[in-house]
């Protein structure tokens, strides 16, 4: 996607690796974009979460040569299958004098069925309200739902470090059939739905840019 040699690198801890690429931007206020490019034994990992890294991949194709305000820092997180390792890695080692200089965690996981939506259990109410006025201006409704203790993603492990984040996926009401199965593959992807979540998200990640770092805090 562009990235120079100087602005990628592999963060290893001792059972991790994340890919970071770093773009950038006028201040050292940070918005982390993410997905994670694991995938269970069982799926083929296309739908999770081969998308999600196709959209965040494109998105930072789309900034690389604009400029923001603030820092991206987009990353390809190393076994979220296993118990989000690789995001539980990163969000340790940002220190907490730092965090209020990190404004947001964005993170990609599962589409190909739907418009974006919000797994509410394990975003921010405020960035939350910004996601759906985001959502308006591209008329549609964005929807929202709690999967508490069915399902989660790599946002929580920048929330449990007061960071705020959020997680957009594309899936359906019937997704159990497609997830961590061998339904999870290539042909069961609406493509447009991968389409939708990176324009969707390039709107987003723009306003996100141009907001005070510390609306979306409590």
């Amino acid at each position: 996607m562009g990235a120079s040699d100087d602005s990628i690198k592999i963060e290893k801890f001792k059972n991790v690796e994340n890919l970071v690429v770093t773009k950038k931007g006028k201040t050292e206020e940070t918005i982390i974009v993410g997905a994670h490019y694991d995938k269970t034994k069982k799926g083929c990992g296309v739908i999770d979460n081969w998308t999600g890294i196709v959209i965040i991949a494109n998105l930072y194709r789309t900034l690389r040569q604009q400029p923001t305000d603030k820092t991206f820092v987009f990353v390809a997180f190393g076994k979220e299958e296993i118990g989000r390792v690789g995001s539980i890695a990163m969000a340790k080692e940002i220190p907490k004098e730092k965090r209020l200089n990190y404004c947001s965690m964005i993170n990609f996981d599962s589409f190909g069925f739907q418009y974006p939506q919000i797994l509410t259990n394990i975003s921010s109410p405020k960035i939350t309200e910004t996601a759906k006025t985001v959502a308006e201006e591209m008329n549609f409704k964005l929807a929202t739902a709690s999967l508490e203790g069915i399902a989660s993603s790599d946002s929580i492990s920048f929330l449990d470090r007061d960071i705020p984040a959020v997680t957009f996926h594309g899936l359906s009401d019937d997704w159990q059939k497609y997830l961590h199965g061998s339904n999870d593959k290539f042909e069961n992807v609406n493509a447009r739905s991968v389409l939708i979540g990176y324009l969707y998200g390039f709107k987003f990640l723009a306003n996100i840019d141009k907001s005070d770092c510390g609306v979306f805090r409590k």
